[in-house]
């Protein structure tokens, strides 16, 4: 199994889980936001691509099912495929362990196109959004992993631009200095995107969270 088919079979899991669920084990930041777009007044919304994507990767999970790989070794894979996710790679393997035999299960059941209806990536209603932060901190971090994660696919490149302006438009007060440096540096770091984000403290470099002296001075005052 191919990192790229296990990003994406890894994805497929965490769809299955529900939104009450991924919030009791603090994984928010999983959820990616779909870039839909509105088709009438009536609000309703197609993803053909997140369709297709999720019933070829559901139909190539149950081969490999079929191929005599074991729920073990693709667990395995799955597994190596937290460890693309750096900071979230604990949660992530939790998740897989927790979840994942009851994902084969369900897709065991029932057909690829079943299985993507039933987990709402098909359809007119496929409407995915980033999960509600109280502050700009955890938003643009929110931002910055579902940026990392669209990374791994290629053919997603270019919509990182777009995505980086519309997570800016939602930080308030940063919002024309996280645009300024999206249009500055966005093309620059392109590609090398991923190493840039995985080095950089972006959400600390526009100001969305604060840095680590002035956590400390905040706690020395507070401790006053």
């Amino acid at each position: 199994m191919d990192s790229r088919l296990s990003i994406s079979l890894l994805m497929l899991v965490i769809s299955f889980i529900p939104a009450n669920a991924r919030s009791l084990v603090s994984l928010d930041a999983f959820v990616v936001e779909v870039d839909n777009k509105i088709q009438s007044e009536s609000n309703i919304v197609r993803n053909e691509k997140l369709c297709t994507l999720c019933e070829d990767f559901t139909s190539k999970a149950l081969y490999y099912l079929g191929e005599n790989e074991t729920e073990t070794q693709v667990i395995s894979t799955l597994h190596k495929a937290c460890s693309t996710l750096h900071s979230f790679k604990q949660q992530c393997i939790t998740l897989v362990d927790y979840y994942a035999p009851m994902f084969f299960l369900e897709v065991s059941t029932i057909s690829p196109e079943q299985f993507c209806e039933k987990v709402n990536l098909c359809g007119e209603t496929v409407v995915m959004q980033l999960p509600k932060c109280d502050d700009a901190c955890s938003l643009c971090h929110n931002v910055v992993v579902e940026v990392l994660i669209k990374l791994k696919d290629p053919d997603t490149e270019l919509e990182v631009l777009e995505t980086l302006l519309k997570g800016c438009s939602k930080m308030e007060n940063f919002a024309q200095k996280c645009k300024k440096l999206v249009f500055q540096y966005g093309p620059l770091f392109l590609a090398d995107a991923e190493k840039f984000l995985e080095t950089n403290d972006v959400c600390t470099a526009i100001h969305a969270c604060k840095n680590s002296q002035e956590d400390l001075a905040a706690s020395i005052i507070a401790d006053a």
